[in-house]
């Protein structure tokens, strides 16, 4: 055996860098390769690390995959915390290495996804892994100023074509504090990264390209920045709505403050229609919150193709959808309903036909616009600010009450019906509208007037009050007790108004809140500062099928 190693040795050892050569070493597994280093000396480990990275919720983690060949029994294993779908990555690499003419070294191989307390999901470690073992053989330089500098994120198909990923935006949303100036991503990924500027993205198709450019054989061309397309607006107007001046003035002051709303009346009456209009309302989308949002869905892979989320969403769940349907969750934990809907309209229709179980999960995210989903592992943290729009029948035929058809239910049916909605998921709807059917002569009334462009210009200017008084992201429906004090100073007769209403509508302190945060939506509408017993009274007008509801004498 010495005789062999002294004769392998003795020749010229450039000849045989890096050419696996066979030992019968007792101390190593028959079948075992030494690799050869640059200056002809056996290497007995080899160690490289390549940089990926993580998304907890929609923030990105960097994760430095390490990658050690060492001498040892034949096997290949990942630590570091991670999920199936990354311990199978150990056969789709070895596979796609095969597949693409490297030959793996024979010998232990070790991969850690560092840090080792941060839960990893999904395939996209199949890359950097891949790349860290060529690295770690020198058939890729190790020293290679793109190793040092880029984040690479992909996974391998068996014949090692790099296949698209989720959660590739808040990755390029977050390079820079992650320390990388480059993303190495998926072509499918490509157009996804290069939506945020001030980031370079490479994006290879197959693995053999990227060894190729790693060794300077070829070139790949940075992916250019692209500027996301407009946004679609649906071809509905407030004029498709014939009548109901009463409910168009709620959506009107729901859209300018933030203020969460509830339509009640029978079948018909207009009030699907009404709900669905009132994204077109809300004034135009910020780039944080057009980029926020659109991470949310990057994450669950329903990103548009090249584009950012630039309208506010629409989210209208059936009334079968579970809790974490709603609030998001699973064993890796995935944004409901509720953060689908982020800066924009969760629309539940027929809400009484919702679990009440179901419903009592939306009390702590009305509050706090944002939901928190525990798991053994991890906690994540999803943002949910939302504006609410619910609609229900007043009864479980839907005429009770109605003008033109009787109702066929027993009072004691009406009062069991109402009972699912509770008090306090109640006390969160700052408007509270009852929506009538219409006559005839209304139904055949042209009317132009009702267009949603006026509207929208009037909210807009509401809109621009109170981020000026507020700061950006901060609304009157969401204003605090502090601010509340602070902002809706009350002339007299206001003052002596939502007195007497305070006690005679059996109004929480939270109700109270609610009062003035409605009225001071609408005194920004008509451009004043003081609320006035007019403000008061509109806002208190908004609060009656509440009072009603709660006594269950509709």
């Amino acid at each position: 055996m010495r005789f062999i190693i002294h004769l392998l040795l003795s020749i010229r050892p450039a000849a045989y860098r890096g050419i696996p050569i066979l030992t019968i070493n007792p101390l190593v597994s028959i079948g075992h390769f030494l690799i050869l280093n640059n200056t002809g000396h056996f290497r007995d480990t080899m160690h490289t690390i390549v940089s990926s990275a993580a998304t907890i919720g929609i923030s990105a983690h960097r994760v430095d995959v390490q990658v050690d060949l060492s001498l040892g029994l034949l096997q290949f294993q990942i630590v570091g915390l991670p999920d199936a779908a990354i311990k199978e990555s150990r056969q789709r690499v070895q596979t796609a290495l095969r597949n693409c003419g490297f030959r793996l070294p024979e010998r232990k191989i070790t991969v850690n996804l560092a840090p080792a307390d941060l839960k990893k999901e999904g395939s996209l470690f199949d890359l950097p892994i891949a790349l860290g073992i060529l690295a770690a053989v020198e058939i890729i330089p190790s020293n290679h100023e793109l190793l040092k500098s880029a984040l690479f994120l992909g996974e391998l198909s068996l014949d090692g074509a790099i296949r698209g990923v989720r959660g590739i935006l808040p990755i390029a949303c977050d390079a820079h504090k992650l320390g990388a100036k480059t993303l190495v991503v998926p072509a499918d990924n490509g157009h996804e990264a290069a939506l945020i500027s001030g980031i370079t993205v490479l994006a290879p198709r197959h693995l053999t390209e990227l060894v190729a450019y790693l060794r300077g054989e070829v070139t790949i061309s940075p992916t250019p920045s692209s500027t996301p397309p407009a946004g679609f607006s649906p071809l509905c107007d407030l004029r498709d709505i014939k009548g109901q001046a009463h409910a168009k003035r709620a959506l009107e002051i729901a859209a300018a403050g933030r203020h969460n709303l509830l339509f009640i009346g029978s079948p018909g009456s207009g009030k699907t229609m009404l709900a669905r209009r009132l994204p077109l309302l809300m004034p135009p989308m910020s780039y944080e919150e057009v980029v926020e949002t659109s991470k949310i869905y990057s994450v669950i892979g329903a990103l548009p193709p090249a584009s950012l989320i630039t309208e506010r969403p629409l989210r209208a769940p059936h009334h079968t959808t579970s809790e974490p349907g709603l609030v998001g969750g699973g064993s890796s934990p995935q944004p409901g309903e509720i953060s689908l809907a982020h800066n924009g309209v969760l629309f539940l229709d027929e809400l009484t036909e919702f679990r009440r179980r179901t419903l009592e999960v939306l009390r702590q995210p009305l509050e706090e616009r944002n939901v928190t989903i525990s798991r053994a592992h991890t906690a994540v943290t999803f943002p949910a600010s939302f504006l609410l729009v619910a609609a229900l029948n007043p009864c479980p035929c839907g005429y009770f009450g109605d003008s033109r058809r009787a109702c066929s239910c027993a009072p004691q049916t009406v009062q069991n019906y109402l009972k699912k909605l509770s008090g306090p998921l109640l006390d969160r709807i700052d408007l509270q509208v009852p929506v009538l059917s219409i006559s005839y002569e209304t139904a055949m009334k042209s009317t132009h007037t009702d267009t949603t462009e006026p509207l929208s210009e009037r909210i807009a200017r509401a809109a621009q009050r109170q981020q000026a008084r507020l700061g950006n992201g901060i609304w009157n429906g969401t204003m605090s007790a502090a601010a509340l004090e602070q902002h809706c100073i009350l002339t007299p007769k206001a003052e002596e108004i939502i007195r007497r209403a305070f006690d005679k509508l059996g109004l929480s302190m939270r109700g109270y809140h609610k009062v003035l945060r409605v009225a001071r939506t609408i005194a920004d509408l008509e451009g004043v500062d003081t609320l006035t017993d007019v403000h008061i009274s509109e806002a208190l007008m908004y609060r009656s099928i509440d009072h009603t509801l709660q006594h269950q004498k509709i």
